[in-house]
């Protein structure tokens, strides 16, 4: 019989193996803030965090394109294999595969009051030189003649990427560079717009740019980097966003983070050691121990203001706190903030609230639909029981239908309104008693009863206390039946059925399989122990005749003694076990009993303690009885008021 320990075990076995990701989704200007993000929400660090990219981001050039990163997180599951150093994650492990890119080497010119300059920058990986026609084209291109060829093709093989004068040239102001900087989405934006110079006109600096955004309000959310990239690489007549202001971001409300699956139609299937998937095995109960914390409440985030680019403070909410979902048979924990069961059973969210049922109730059969059934409180079953299912409570298991060869265990009662047909290879067993209509191929253990309507047919029954089989076709035909109080029914055995009905009574079933088990031992471990002393005897007699033994010899001689010393303590140890269970079994104070109320058919073996009585002789309404070592039949005694009772709501009529 399955215990509450074992079924403990096997759920917890199964929650480790059917754990639930936790996964969320977050987003972020760069990679770094998305995984930043995703580690708050899962409330871990972000060295315990594994990570998808779902959509790559892009920063976007001069304002335009810009896209933000999407990942989709979960918390590492760590698996224990041979110690390593834990290596902090460094930025670079953060931000996506830096794959080198090709670059061509490229030129520069900037015109200002100082004169010209020139800048040329290096190329990257398989990426071609500058050439110094290049920067003299871009010379000529600006109306500049007087320039020092050598030094410019200096400047452009050096490729340093610094700016450096070359030559002069007439300034005319009127054709230099102008700038238009304009606000937009209520100054959350600052963008420019840039007229080309004319000839002899100079460039702006990006050192002037910044001066310019100041001049006209500018101070917060510059992108100094573009501004410098647009100094080098101009885009004229066009507006390019220079700055953009954070916009307010409001505290995250309060969540709760569960800790069973939600999901309540997600079937998780199971893989066999062999590979193979087990749809027996869906795992659909959510079962919970009691005091278990079942979710616990995330607190709420504080919002972040935002600002302009012209430094003005945008006010944002703090997210607001939920009530806990507390629902049936749950509590709250002293930190206000978990929900803890108060019971053994399945967890489910009804109502938006969470609750722990004691009972899980099957709305139909046990079939390939709810697979197995493992549960930590009571089981109720609308339907049938199907060939090869199994159906495990920490509870009491009910059927309204019928148990084919299928494997009941239940650490309390077991009511079948209908009955069970093992086909030879079912077990029902119980903690407690056990009901049925009719039990037929089956093998049933009970913890105290056994308790059938309509007849035991061919079945290997053993119950603590008492088998009694009353109704109106209360027969029990063939197989063989143990209890240490009582069998009683109306009919035992039959005409016409060549199969032996042996009911035997006086006996603790368990202790007395146990003792069958100890003594088919004793024999063995007699039968290993005689050939051990055979052996040794014939060594020993050799080394007296030759006054020694070969080295192999001698050596297989010590392991034999070695052996016959184990033995003799196994041997020991198991007599004394078999001593305590007949001193369990002759403490048993009950007298047993074997009772028909209507008739005993010849074929029958009585069996009460030790004595034995094959029945020859039709017998009608007895009751057979140990008296002085012997087995007497007498008037036929009713049985107990506690047989007769029955579970709430089912009746042995």
């Amino acid at each position: 019989m399955v215990d509450f320990i074992q079924l403990q075990h096997i759920v917890k076995e199964r929650l480790e193996q059917d754990r639930n990701i936790r996964t969320v989704t977050a987003t972020g200007a760069t990679l770094e803030d998305a995984v930043s993000q995703a580690a708050t929400l899962l409330n871990i660090p972000v060295r315990k965090l594994e990570y998808e990219i779902t959509e790559r981001g892009n920063s976007g050039f001069l304002g335009t394109g810009k896209k933000n990163w999407s990942i989709s997180a979960y918390e590492t599951i760590v698996v224990k294999k041979e110690k390593k150093r834990e290596a902090q994650l460094s930025e670079d492990e953060l931000s996506e595969d830096k794959v080198e890119e090709d670059v061509n080497g490229e030129v520069y010119i900037h015109l200002s009051e100082e004169g010209a300059f020139i800048k040329a920058t290096a190329p990257k990986g398989n990426g071609r030189k500058a050439l110094p026609a290049a920067a003299i084209e871009l010379l000529h291109k600006r109306n500049i003649s007087e320039y020092d060829e050598a030094l410019v093709a200096k400047i452009v093989k050096d490729a340093e990427g610094e700016y450096v004068r070359v030559g002069g040239f007439e300034r005319m102001y009127s054709h230099d560079s102008f700038v238009n900087i304009e606000f937009h989405e209520s100054e959350m934006q600052a963008c420019m717009s840039v007229s080309p110079p004319g000839i002899g006109g100079c460039d702006i600096s990006p050192e002037a740019y910044l001066r310019l955004l100041k001049t006209k309000g500018v101070v917060y959310g510059i992108n100094e980097k573009l501004i410098k990239q647009f100094a080098d690489r101009p885009i004229y007549k066009e507006k390019i966003v220079v700055a953009e202001g954070l916009r307010p971001e409001d505290g995250r409300d309060s969540y709760i983070q569960y800790n069973f699956e939600t999901d309540q139609g997600k079937v998780k299937l199971k893989e066999g050691s062999d590979g193979r998937i087990d749809f027996k095995e869906l795992n659909i109960i959510n079962n919970v121990f009691k005091d278990q914390p079942l979710a616990k409440k995330m607190p709420p985030g504080q919002g972040v203001p935002g600002r302009t680019v012209t430094g003005k403070t945008l006010p944002a909410r703090d997210g607001r706190d939920t009530p806990l979902p507390v629902g049936k048979n749950v509590h709250i924990a002293p930190d206000d903030v978990t929900i803890i069961s108060d019971m053994n059973g399945q967890v489910i969210i009804a109502g938006g609230k969470i609750n722990v049922e004691p009972v899980h109730t099957v709305k139909g059969a046990v079939d390939l639909k709810t697979g197995n059934i493992v549960f930590l409180g009571t089981v109720v079953i609308q339907g049938n029981v199907e060939d090869g299912f199994s159906v495990k409570a920490a509870g009491n298991i009910e059927v309204n239908g019928t148990v084919g060869r299928a494997e009941l265990d239940a650490e309390g009662d077991i009511i079948v309104h209908q009955g069970i047909t093992g086909k030879s290879s079912g077990m029902v067993r119980a903690g407690r008693s056990i009901w049925a209509r009719f039990i037929e191929n089956t093998k049933v253990e009970a913890g105290n009863m056994v308790v059938v309507s309509d007849g035991i047919i061919n079945s290997q029954v053993d119950a603590y206390k008492r088998i009694v089989c009353r109704g109106k076709r209360a027969n029990i035909v063939g197989g063989r039946l143990r209890a240490s109080e009582e069998i009683n029914a109306k009919i035992l055995g039959s005409p016409t059925s060549g199969t032996e009905t042996v009911c035997e009574v006086g006996i603790d079933p368990k202790n007395k399989l146990l003792f069958e088990t100890l003594l088919a031992k004793k024999t063995e471990m007699e039968k290993q122990f005689d050939e051990i002393q055979l052996n040794i005897q014939t060594l020993v007699n050799i080394k007296k005749q030759r006054k020694s033994l070969p080295k192999d010899r001698e050596t297989y001689l010590n392991e034999l003694m070695d052996k016959r010393q184990l033995l003799t303590t196994d041997m020991r140890i198991n007599t004394e076990e078999i001593m305590k269970i007949q001193e369990l079994q002759a403490a048993i104070k009950t007298r047993g009993r074997v009772s028909a109320s209507v008739r005993v058919y010849p074929g029958v073996k009585i069996i009460i303690r030790d004595a034995v009585n094959n029945v020859n002789a039709d017998y009608r309404a007895v009751t057979f009885i140990l008296e002085d070592g012997l087995i007497r039949v007498i008037k036929y005694e009713e049985p107990s008021d506690e047989a007769m009772r029955g579970p709430d709501g089912y009746t042995t009529d």
